[in-house]
């Protein structure tokens, strides 16, 4: 684990921490996705959050206007301005994520992602993830995605378990038991 993620990861631990004592993980949670997603749509806003060339004063002067623009609980406005505090806030990508990891296991959620080689309809991703909540016992949040290279079949990732049942793998493994003469 490098630095960066022991940092993102303490601090993240404890507004979650903050948020299961005040019953508001889940609501804290969306405050940081929101910010995460005001990251996404404004790159130089974290720059300027990471940048040295900026004191706290001018940091937290920004902070306070995208905090209000997105109306923010009034804790996660105070634990980003402490992050302001001690010149964290470029620490906010990492943080968000290790925060969204912990919400997720308190949910009993697990996501995942499931490429196929044509778009399926979506009453058949709705059975093929219902029949996983099924086997898992777990809530499921599946991204999909198409992928032609696979050339049929489907891969599932879910958590750090990949179950590939494409054509192009059963391909490779033939492949090389041809190689081995089996």
């Amino acid at each position: 684990m490098t630095g960066n993620n022991i940092v993102a990861r303490r601090y993240a631990k404890a507004f979650f921490a903050l948020g299961e004592q005040e019953k508001a993980a889940d609501t804290f949670g969306k405050d940081l996705a929101g910010l995460q997603d005001v990251f996404k749509e404004s790159p130089e806003l974290l720059k300027l959050f990471s940048s040295p060339c900026f004191n706290v004063q001018e940091k937290k002067a920004v902070l306070k206007d995208v905090v209000a623009k997105l109306g923010v609980a009034p804790l996660t406005a105070n634990f980003l301005f402490l992050l302001a505090e001690k010149d964290r806030l470029g620490y906010l990508p990492g943080i968000q994520s290790t925060y969204a990891g912990f919400l997720d296991e308190a949910l009993g959620v697990v996501r995942g992602k499931m490429t196929t080689a044509v778009a399926l309809a979506d009453n058949r991703q709705k059975d093929i993830k219902s029949t996983l909540e099924k086997k898992s016992g777990k809530k499921l949040v599946l991204s999909y995605d198409v992928d032609p290279a696979i050339l049929g079949g489907i891969v599932l990732k879910v958590g750090d378990k990949v179950l590939d049942a494409s054509l192009r793998a059963q391909l490779h493994v033939l492949k090389e038991q041809i190689k081995r003469g089996e």
